[in-house]
């Protein structure tokens, strides 16, 4: 049993500097305990609160200002075992920074440690195995910092279509190509069964689950991709033109392959497919081939 669970283990002045602490979520500062607890000498509250320091009843926080101390819920209690307040201190901001981690520039705002003091902890919390330095996409400079144990957010690292911060462009190109063959062969097949073209169009409809499913087979990635990631191939290769995309009863997106628009005519790639006053263009008068200017240009190109 941990020594702030249970109040028959705790004296008087624990259990009022507890109650303090509790009632104030953000963290009580040493001049709110003089004001809630002012006949206590400052010796015995700096043991107290030493002691739930280290038993991690509180957790110690360095502002611009002052020093805080917050409570901790037992239940979401994190250890740094043989640190100190300091690396406490920076351990919890790298902790509420999460899986997208935080730059050394904002932890040493946060922390108020100057750069040297800084630099120490946290390489001696990177040698405890504590906290990990990550490389951002986004900014490959500056070092971002998470726990140890954390998986990487895909925003940081930029998911499975980055490789040490380079866009692995070959590797998309190649998962839209087999994105697009499957719906291809989804819909020939669906044209092969008898049933009417209404029925056909329905069944070569697939969803990103079924495509996943078939890349995952295929076994051409090195890395595991997750039905997210397949859900951004398909996408781009709507944006080619090469399938639709339309809205499930479920909410969720179904993918068909669709032909290319036809190309266009030759006489629309020249100027007279485009012009506004074609319809007026004769022979004779001041609207003609021979004085228009436009197909003079477009000739000489």
């Amino acid at each position: 049993m941990s020594e702030d669970s249970s109040s028959s283990e705790l004296s008087e002045i624990e259990i009022k500097l507890l109650d303090l602490a509790k009632s104030n979520p953000d963290g009580i500062s040493n001049d709110d305990i003089k004001k809630q607890i002012p006949d206590v000498p400052l010796t015995e509250i700096t043991a107290i609160i030493n002691k739930f320091l280290r038993n991690g009843t509180f957790d110690l926080f360095k502002t611009k200002d002052n020093l805080l101390y917050k409570y901790k819920d037992p239940s979401n209690k994190s250890t740094v075992k043989g640190a100190d307040s300091e690396e406490k201190v920076v351990y919890k901001i790298i902790e509420e920074a999460g899986n997208k981690g935080i730059w050394i520039r904002d932890i040493r705002f946060s922390s108020n440690l100057n750069m040297t003091q800084l630099n120490k902890v946290l390489k001696s919390l990177e040698t405890k195995k504590l906290v990990k330095v990550v490389k951002s996409v986004s900014a490959s400079k500056k070092k971002v910092y998470m726990l140890y144990d954390l998986e990487p957010d895909s925003s940081v690292t930029g998911g499975a279509w980055y490789q040490d911060q380079d866009f692995e462009s070959e590797f998309v190109d190649v998962l839209n190509q087999q994105c697009h063959r499957y719906l291809v062969e989804k819909l020939e097949e669906a044209m092969k069964k008898p049933g009417g073209p209404l029925l056909a169009r329905n069944r070569s409809y697939a969803t990103a689950n079924d495509v996943h499913k078939f890349i995952s087979e295929l076994g051409i990635s090195k890395v595991s991709l997750t039905v997210d990631d397949i859900e951004s191939i398909l996408y781009t290769v709507v944006l080619d033109d090469k399938a639709e995309r339309i809205k499930a009863a479920n909410g969720s997106n179904l993918y068909k392959a669709t032909n290319r628009f036809l190309p266009s005519s030759g006489i629309v790639k020249i100027t007279c497919g485009i012009c506004p006053i074609a319809n007026r263009c004769a022979n004779t008068g001041s609207i003609n081939p021979k004085a228009c200017s436009y197909l003079s240009e477009w000739l000489n190109q």
